[in-house]
This record gives C-alpha cells, sequence and structure tokens, in this order.
C-alpha cells in the first residue's frame, strides 16, 4: 500500500492566512501588520458592460483605459446596502461562497440589480483588482524594491519577476490565486481564493505608507480579525 503524500507546510510569509483563526495570530512574528483592501467594482465607460464575461473579460490594461473605479463606499451609497458588511457578505453569496445559515440572498439580489442597472461589473474574487495593482506594484518599487516573487495559492511554485514588467504586463497574473512576496520576506500582498479584498502585511511603517500612497480603502486587522471578518467581527 502506497503512503498518501503531505505537502509540507507553506512559508507564511508567501501565503494567505488559513480562515479558521485571526489573520494577525497566523502572521505572528513574520508580519507585524495587515491591512485589508477592498477590490473595487468597475463601471465601464469607453468599453461594452456585455464584455465583462468569463469569455471575453477586458485585460487589465483595457479596464484601465476605458473604465472606471467604484468605491465600496460609493456602491453602499448607489445601491442603499447599510454597510461593508453586508456588501462583502452580499459578495460572497453571489458566488455562492457561503454556507446558507451566513449568506444574504437579499443582499445578493440588490448587488445584482444594482450592478445591472448602473452597468457597474462586481470585483472578482480571488485575484488582485486591475485599478490597485499596479500603483501598489509602483510604490512597493518606490520603496527600493526591483524584484518581487510571484506564488501560487500555496507557493509551491514560484516566480522571481521584475517588477517594471508586472506593471507593464496586459494580463494579472492569469487571474489565479497569487501571492507577491519581496526577497527579504518583508513584504506580501496576498488575496484569499474565495474573498473580494486583498491584504498587504509588513512592518507598521511600510503598510501604512503604501496604504496611504495608494489611498486604499479598507481597514486594519485587529487580533480577532479572520478572514471572514464580515461574519465574526
Amino acid at each position: 500500500m502506497i503512503n498518501a503524500r503531505k505537502l509540507p507546510a507553506p512559508h507564511k510569509y508567501a501565503v494567505c492566512a488559513n480562515e479558521d483563526i485571526p489573520i494577525k495570530e497566523f502572521y505572528k512574528g513574520v508580519y507585524q501588520e495587515i491591512f485589508i483592501f477592498y477590490h473595487p467594482f468597475i463601471k465601464p465607460k469607453t468599453i461594452d458592460y456585455a464584455l465583462f464575461n468569463p469569455d471575453t473579460f477586458p485585460s487589465k490594461n483595457e479596464i484601465l483605459k476605458n473604465c472606471e473605479m467604484v468605491s465600496w463606499g460609493d456602491f453602499l451609497k448607489i445601491s442603499g446596502i447599510k454597510n461593508l458588511k453586508q456588501l462583502d457578505i452580499g459578495l460572497r453569496t453571489l458566488i455562492m461562497g457561503l454556507n446558507k445559515k451566513f449568506a444574504n440572498e437579499y443582499v445578493a439580489e440588490v448587488i445584482q440589480r444594482t450592478c445591472e442597472e448602473n452597468q457597474i461589473v462586481p470585483p472578482v474574487e480571488g485575484t488582485f483588482p486591475e485599478f490597485l495593482i499596479n500603483n501598489i506594484l509602483y510604490n512597493i518599487k518606490k520603496i527600493g524594491y526591483e524584484w518581487i516573487w510571484c506564488g501560487d495559492e500555496f507557493c509551491t511554485e514560484r516566480k522571481l519577476e521584475y517588477i517594471d514588467d508586472l506593471i507593464e504586463s496586459e494580463h494579472i497574473f492569469c487571474n489565479q490565486p497569487i501571492n507577491l512576496f519581496t526577497h527579504d520576506n518583508k513584504i506580501l500582498i496576498t488575496t484569499h481564493w474565495d474573498s473580494h479584498f486583498s491584504l498587504i502585511c509588513s512592518d507598521k511603517e511600510t503598510v501604512g505608507k503604501i496604504v496611504d500612497l495608494c489611498q486604499l480603502e479598507g481597514f486594519y486587522c485587529d487580533e480577532y480579525t479572520k478572514i471572514y471578518w464580515s461574519l465574526f467581527n
């Protein structure tokens, strides 16, 4: 009988936090500060709204050229949804990413109706947002980095990339769960496969600098924040 092969535990400096424990507890001793930033909605301006489906979804550069960003705060005003927690739950419900006891079908329907009526595209789960990733990478470069590691979801594969090449690239890493981390393991940008937000992890000064320079919408994790923060915090 062949023994089942078991992967070793991933390096915490290179992967997204587990869902079942607080995020800061997962990264304890690795990263001091974690900021959750929301993936914005997309408003096509000079491109056809109908293109936003899996078969014809525009590239990163097409979106940057032909669309504008709609923040979560702005979407709350447009939709009438009460708060950010409800919006997160509604987005998760739309992709069937929640157990029925946590799902909110009403809010999901409000999101869908608002998007259709206003020709707004909801954020895609599990991939970095087109509107933000270039600016984040640019400001990591300004801090002093020219190269960054790109790893898959569990970082079983990784590739060292020149930051300028990623900024100029047409697409965002093939729309797959991904982790970006510096060679000295001091900065991690990661996204959870079933969520509409990403994490910036580093020391307090570095996280604060990136958040301020990029004007990111989101919040700092406390000792209780988990990946499913909208359900339990």
